[in-house]
């Protein structure tokens, strides 16, 4: 598997994680109290949020086997096995989580092919037009709007490591089209860059003048963000302020910036 792959599928993997964490938090609201309003809301725009990454993973086709485990999650059976409408909320939640998980499991086992099949509908989006990686491009994209979707809706969490994660795709993406020969040229390590860790991603970019000294405003929690979103369930992991959140959103739009001075 080569690098751009390994981004594709280390972002879905993250956004996955985040959606998984989103879905058991309403879950736990809706087992205590079926009927809270705003419960509902945050459960019924996780779902579309679910949609959107389930369509694009399964390529926009209704037939693949995500897409159907998606659609059948909000069907219960009845005695005899026939399919009818009006299962529980809650329930309706942990099936969608069970069909996350199955995804995580398939994206994890993939070691020669591509995360995903791209939904094709629409043209390129343009924020990201300057991502050499043509298969990433509307993956950041779309992990920019949940992420900025997250921070409107006070989910500093999910906010602060989905901004994490398109920072890294973004520069590991101009590290590769750069080459690792001029980057060891430039002071870069001689290893692989997928055995580089994030922040030694960010100190050669800004050495190869790939980028600029923006990072250096990055909170310690983002530079930490992979141990973050390694810790799912732990309940020792540091909560995440709002600031820390709007603060690594920002230094996103500064790299951006700097690896498309045209914007």
């Amino acid at each position: 598997m080569d690098e751009s792959q390994r981004t594709q599928i280390d972002t879905y993997l993250t956004h996955l994680n985040g959606l998984i964490r989103r879905g058991r938090q309403v879950r736990e609201v809706l087992a205590a109290d079926p009927s809270d309003a705003s419960a509902i809301a945050a459960t019924r725009r996780w779902q579309e949020d679910c949609g959107v990454t389930i369509n694009q993973l399964s390529g926009g086709s209704k037939a693949h086997w995500l897409a159907r485990s998606f659609s059948q999650a909000f069907l219960m059976r009845s005695a005899e096995g026939h399919a009818v409408e009006g299962a529980a909320p809650a329930e309706i939640v942990q099936r969608l989580l069970d069909v996350l998980d199955q995804a995580v499991a398939s994206i994890s086992q993939l070691d020669d092919a591509p995360a995903i099949a791209a939904s094709s509908e629409g043209p390129p989006p343009r924020r990201f037009e300057f991502v050499h990686e043509l298969a990433i491009r509307p993956v950041v994209e779309q992990a920019y709007l949940d992420g900025r979707r997250a921070l409107e809706q006070g989910d500093y969490d999910f906010a602060l490591l989905t901004s994490c994660g398109i920072l890294e795709t973004i520069v590991t993406d101009a590290l590769e089209h750069k080459g690792l020969a001029a980057l060891i040229a430039s002071g870069a390590p001689p290893e692989k860059i997928s055995d580089w860790s994030f922040e030694t991603r960010l100190i050669v970019a800004e050495r190869a003048g790939l980028i600029r000294g923006g990072c250096a405003r990055l909170p310690a929690v983002a530079r930490a963000y992979r141990d973050q979103a390694g810790a799912e369930g732990n309940s020792t992991t540091a909560t995440i302020s709002e600031r820390d959140a709007r603060v690594t959103g920002q230094v996103l739009h500064v790299v951006m910036r700097d690896l498309d001075p045209g914007r």
